[in-house]
């Protein structure tokens, strides 16, 4: 496939998903800030239930930067990696009562403990700023060397590096989550469903297998 068609081979992937809500169901930038951190390596459908006592409990970030690590694991511990996340979430609450703000870009996002590039990116797609990066998670990792725009390797930064030198600009804010969603949808690990891929054309998984 040449480089200049990628644009054009991708669009009925960003229509289909384009303005879909993350996964994530939130209601504010505090309540998206506070689940990506809870969410890594953790599934989604977990933290949305979590997240109904959590902010209960916490409905700002007020409240939760004048809690403690320690009373705010106790309502995480159905969480991975609970312990570490409740310091990273009272760490990061601290900061942003204290700076009066919330990070609004990649740079001042992944200053915060527990938000990577891939969350930071998710907040800004969600929040409809400009892209700064193209989110890549564990589905766009297993999606995108199948389709081959990338070898097929495990580290989502260097996929997110390769996938910004190949695509324009002007997609970034869309097809990292339509790649996502792809591969929650069809392009799962196993038997995939590539008959359904509305890009399977342009895809060398499907084509070696056909």
């Amino acid at each position: 496939m040449l480089f200049n068609n990628w644009k054009e081979n991708l669009q009925p992937l960003i229509n289909k998903y384009k303005d879909k809500k993350h996964p994530l169901v939130y209601d504010n930038l505090y309540e998206l800030l506070i689940m990506v951190i809870l969410s890594a390596q953790d599934s989604d459908a977990n933290i949305n239930k979590v997240k109904v006592n959590f902010f209960e409990k916490y409905p700002n970030i007020t409240s939760l930067s004048k809690s403690s690590s320690g009373e705010i694991s106790s309502y995480i511990t159905s969480v991975k990696n609970y312990s570490n996340k409740s310091n990273w979430i009272f760490e990061t609450a601290s900061i942003i009562q204290i700076n009066k703000n919330f990070p609004t870009n990649l740079d001042d996002l992944i200053k915060l403990k527990g938000v990577g590039r891939k969350s930071a990116n998710v907040i800004l797609r969600e929040m409809n700023k400009k892209a700064e990066g193209i989110i890549v998670d564990l589905h766009v990792i297993r999606v995108v060397p199948r389709i081959g725009l990338t070898p097929e390797i495990k580290d989502g930064n260097k996929i997110e590096k390769l996938l910004m030198q190949q695509l324009p600009y002007e997609i970034w804010n869309e097809i990292g989550m339509a790649f996502s969603f792809l591969g929650r949808e069809i392009c799962r690990p196993k038997n995939p469903k590539c008959d359904l891929c509305s890009i399977n054309i342009h895809c060398q998984y499907f084509q070696q297998k056909s």
